[in-house]
């Protein structure tokens, strides 16, 4: 399954750290990339820095159209699915969202475009009370490689530094 992220809005004032976080869950939790509608480089570098220095593929995208992409994503027989604290339960649908090939995730910041609930494909609510997208995106990502048997908490990224997990302590190896 190939999953990127549509971040809808974002505010360079106020949402800059929960953008960059956005990214770096993605990144983290098995996502290709970030499709980001404004035209922040200064989350792009922050997020290629760490894809640098810590290993894997990720790309991040600024300044699209969120029409044009979900267009896109869907002409390539991708499915869209919209998380929101307003739709179906993610239960319900997790094993319909599974099976799709190529998976676009969309998360907002500002108010999010009416037009986004008829275009996707689904409308996803991570428990029905406000709270973090970061958290609402790290889930779901959680929800689709269990299911899928994907263990990404554990995979390697091959990058130029690589944590050694021990019970108690830090060690970093450096490569």
């Amino acid at each position: 399954m190939r999953i990127a992220v549509l971040r809808l809005g974002h505010r360079p004032q106020r949402d800059q750290r929960i953008t960059t976080h956005v990214g770096l869950t993605a990144r983290a939790l098995g996502a290709e990339g970030m499709l980001l509608t404004s035209n922040d480089t200064g989350i792009k570098k922050s997020i290629e820095s760490v894809t640098e220095v810590w290993g894997g593929s990720f790309y991040v995208k600024c300044g699209v159209s969120w029409k044009s992409e979900i267009a896109k994503w869907k002409e390539d027989r991708g499915r869209v699915c919209h998380l929101t604290m307003y739709g179906v339960n993610l239960p319900d649908v997790i094993h319909e969202i599974v099976d799709a090939d190529k998976l676009l995730l969309v998360v907002g910041a500002e108010k999010v475009p009416p037009d986004i609930y008829d275009l996707a494909d689904w409308n996803v609510a991570v428990g029905n009370q406000p709270h973090s997208e970061v958290a609402a995106l790290a889930v779901m990502l959680d929800r689709l490689n269990s299911l899928r048997g994907t263990d990404v908490l554990r995979a390697g990224f091959g990058g130029k530094l690589e944590i050694v997990p021990l019970p108690r302590g830090k060690r970093v190896l450096e490569r």
